[in-house]
């Protein structure tokens, strides 16, 4: 913790003089109820209460304590929202995520992971979304209206949900859409960094999700990462799938005389854990939706935001409140009572 007044921690300093002074004050109250005893007060101290008296007054000083601790403007070092992040989400519908060997099934552990990271993504966090199977597709360019990406997720029916898996292509697509948000922030006069030069204020991520090994395309996977490399776009994949996955016909949609043929479709780990590491990203292997929620729900907490200090003043300023609240109330319950 650090503060940006360090000088008004001085007043602490003070904090013990007071709590030297209620001592002496108390003491010299003790001598005067020796001389004038109050059968009512004493009965109080034999009953072991006397220890009530300290209480508020501790409190009080803490109270005290927090409020100079809050005039120094605390900051804490943590991740906070980024101005102007964009995260392209990349979703694979090919045959493949039909397979059922995640529940409900690779899709729709897939759609709901993408819900939970649209739920703990920062508010003003723009998202687009690209869907692909043999061809990729925009769903839904980068909006801080999540809501339309989630309405997005609704109609995937309106894409082809077969075909190939073009992930070089993909990966080139998302890369184009992160570069039109670029293009249009630089056009902003108030996007530019404050200062002008220096870093930029834009920041685009790429969270790629696919369960299949390239199948079509006119790209290769790492070429495609190629691009986000040169484009400074960290790709985060997630593969998701068992080894023993399987759909029931082929891709094509053709079955065999002896009855619905079962196609393997296990994941591609290897490309994409080639892809996050070749553009400095991530890589997940998720083989339960259980796991596919934690790495989403994760990511949506993580991207979008920057480590930098924010200040927690208001934090010591509710502890300030809370015990003075609790000075007061316990004072007037534990008071001395008239007999």
């Amino acid at each position: 913790m650090t503060f940006e007044r360090p000088w008004a921690l001085a007043a602490l300093v003070a904090l013990p003089l007071l709590a030297w002074l209620y001592v002496a004050l108390q003491r010299r109250r003790a001598r005067y109820a020796v001389a004038f005893t109050n059968l009512a007060v004493l009965r109080e101290v034999a009953r072991g209460r006397a220890w009530r008296r300290f209480v508020p007054p501790v409190l009080l000083l803490l109270a005290l304590a927090a409020l100079v601790a809050g005039t120094a403007r605390p900051h804490v070092r943590g991740l906070v929202p980024q101005d102007r992040a964009t995260v392209v989400l990349v979703l694979d519908v090919s045959r493949s995520m039909e397979a059922r060997d995640v529940k409900p099934s690779r899709l729709g552990a897939a759609k709901r992971a993408i819900r939970l990271f649209l739920d703990r993504a920062p508010e003003r966090l723009r998202i687009g979304m690209v869907v692909f199977a043999g061809v990729p597709q925009v769903a839904s360019p980068p909006t801080t209206e999540h809501e339309q990406v989630s309405v997005s997720l609704d109609n995937l029916g309106d894409y082809a949900t077969f075909g190939g898996t073009a992930i070089g292509d993909a990966l080139s697509l998302a890369v184009d859409v992160g570069r039109e948000t670029l293009e249009r922030d630089r056009s902003d006069p108030e996007a530019a960094p404050a200062g002008g030069g220096g870093e930029s204020s834009t920041l685009v991520s790429i969270l790629f999700l696919s369960d299949g090994a390239q199948r079509e395309g006119v790209l290769q996977p790492l070429e495609g990462a190629q691009l986000a490399k040169e484009a400074s776009m960290p790709v985060y994949t997630v593969a998701l799938g068992t080894p023993n996955g399987t759909v029931s016909g082929g891709f094509g949609g053709g079955f065999s005389p002896f009855g619905p043929e079962r196609i393997p479709v296990p994941p591609d780990t290897f490309t994409l854990r080639a892809i996050a590491e070749a553009t400095a990203g991530e890589f997940t292997e998720a083989r339960t939706a259980e796991k596919l929620d934690d790495a989403y729900e994760k990511l949506g907490s993580n991207l979008g935001r920057k480590r930098a200090d924010k200040e927690v003043t208001y934090a010591f300023l509710l502890a300030a409140a809370g015990l003075l609240l609790g000075a007061g109330a316990l004072a007037a319950r534990w008071s001395p009572r008239l007999p």
